[in-house]
């Protein structure tokens, strides 16, 4: 199994979620977060003095997938969190393996699809 984080731009993360569910994935979580990811225009950008600087709002989506699956989300989500002009990163990816699943109220690791 793998998890799947992705840091997207907030006008995106609508879309992705629902790319998601039609694709079958329907686990996951959204979590607001700030970041110093490209703004889409300036003034999408906040000043923070714990950030140092300029940040714009972001969303983290994580969720665990299969490994067969981690191109399927991958690709979705890079295809529909996609925005602005091409060459300029517009969120990021990233892929982790999850060593171990417990289901909450459970004492053994689950097998079972998350």
């Amino acid at each position: 199994m793998k998890l799947v984080k992705a840091f997207i731009h907030h006008v995106r993360a609508a879309s992705v979620v629902e790319a998601l569910a039609d694709a079958g994935f329907r686990n996951l979580a959204l979590h607001d977060v700030r970041g110093m990811l490209k703004p889409i225009t300036e003034t999408e950008r906040d000043f923070t003095a714990d950030a140092s600087g300029l940040v714009i709002s972001e969303v983290r989506l994580s969720l665990v997938v299969e490994d067969q699956e981690v191109e399927a989300v991958t690709s979705i989500i890079r295809t529909v969190g996609r925005v602005g002009h091409h060459g300029h990163p517009c969120g990021y990816v990233y892929v982790s393996p999850v060593e171990q699943m417990f289901v909450i109220g459970g004492d053994e690791p689950s097998s079972a699809r998350p």
